[in-house]
């Protein structure tokens, strides 16, 4: 009769091919029962969007059909989110498992309209998704997502945020006194605002915050940066030299602050004529997958030109939600299922290193201790002995 270690065997041949991991080292196998033949267990997946969804479930249903004594099989297949930052260190955001920073090195690449459609395709796996609106001198999320009446209440000492279509969304634009007037702050009181929407928000359960930060390499990318650990930074750009050119100094800005890079889109990538179906790179093509080459970063996606992306940002009405079986739509759920496994991906590196350094400080600990000391010691000359 089969056992479950043979059980467990044969799942141990099915591949992550995010991680490179079995499923069954990564602990993705849960409430394994084998009953007289009857096998029975949950598959736990790293995020709900990834990538490989389908293909790791064919993979672990094949191999368990190669076990001739089962009678009975059931599978239930979940997902949990893994941490792709150090909570342990961040006990003001202690909830939030990956932050998300949207960066570019230059405005007009349509980086607010990135960040919000690609929110709404990590929420609409199933993932818990918050969108940080932290371009202080021009909120535009709220005109995005059609909420200029929108606001956040304060309870408890703690921002609320608002939501909107499953997102919890919070905007210095809520602030009505703000809706016509020019933001005018000097470095410091931005620093401080940007710290405020942080670590004094009620974002409860998250599995990803999205950051929609300001174009350039200023005072808001860099308290993010230093404030509190994030999992990474996703680069949006265009195809064009001129963009992807500027691109670069964010990249070089978080790479000496040691922040990872998630990977780069490429944002108006191409126009797909609709009377041809043909794809015309009216701003030049492959700027976003030189970025990827030249810093060796995963290339994310494109997201092609399309007018309705940008009459439904002006009009409140995002893609993701007016027409999510566009061709644009499947590119923003398509980019946003690479960067949660790049999340992943983070989170597993975050792990093992974090496992070394226990494993580093256990050795420490022993071979400083009393006993340690001892059997490390030289044992006593016949000369002590006779003394």
């Amino acid at each position: 009769m089969v056992g479950i270690d043979q059980v467990l065997e044969k799942l141990s041949t099915v591949i992550d091919p995010d991680l490179k991991k079995d499923i069954v080292s990564m602990g993705m196998i849960k409430d394994l029962e084998l009953n007289d033949g009857n096998l029975k267990f949950t598959l736990e997946l790293t995020t709900p969007a990834c990538p490989f969804n389908v293909e790791i479930e064919d993979d672990v249903r094949k191999v368990i059909g190669e076990i001739s004594d089962l009678k009975n099989f059931d599978m239930n297949v979940t997902a949990k989110v893994m941490e792709g930052r150090s909570l342990d260190e961040d006990t003001g955001m202690a909830s939030v498992k990956n932050i998300i920073g949207v960066a570019s090195g230059k405005g007009g690449v349509g980086k607010s309209t990135v960040s919000l459609n690609l929110a709404l395709a990590l929420s609409q796996t199933g993932a818990k998704v918050g969108l940080l609106d932290a371009d202080i001198y021009g909120p535009s999320i709220p005109l995005m997502l059609g909420m200029k009446d929108g606001y956040m209440e304060v309870e408890d000492n703690k921002l609320q945020p608002a939501e909107s279509n499953g997102l919890k969304v919070v905007s210095f634009g809520f602030f009505a006194e703000q809706s016509h007037q020019a933001a005018i702050y000097r470095g410091p009181i931005i620093s401080g605002i940007l710290k405020q929407f942080l670590v004094d928000t009620n974002w409860s359960d998250l599995d990803y915050l999205i950051v929609d930060l300001p174009p350039g390499t200023g005072d808001i990318p860099l308290t993010l940066a230093q404030t509190i650990p994030i999992t990474g930074i996703l680069v949006v750009t265009t195809p064009q030299d001129v963009a992807s050119n500027v691109a670069v100094k964010a990249i070089g800005m978080f790479e000496k602050l040691n922040v990872p890079i998630i990977g780069v889109v490429e944002n108006m990538s191409h126009f797909i004529c609709p009377n041809c179906d043909e794809k015309h790179y009216i701003f030049g093509d492959g700027g976003a997958k030189k970025i990827s080459e030249q810093f060796n970063m995963p290339f994310l996606g494109e997201i092609p030109l399309n007018s309705g992306i940008m009459s439904g940002s002006d009009l409140g009405k995002p893609i993701m939600i007016t027409s999510p079986q566009s061709p644009s739509a499947d590119a923003f759920r398509a980019s946003a299922k690479n960067i949660a496994a790049q999340c992943s991906i983070l989170a597993s590196k975050l792990q093992e290193e974090m496992e070394s350094a226990g494993s580093d400080d256990d050795q420490q600990s022993a071979s400083s201790s009393p006993g340690a000391n001892a059997a490390n010691a030289s044992p006593p000359t016949p000369q002590e002995n006779t003394n």
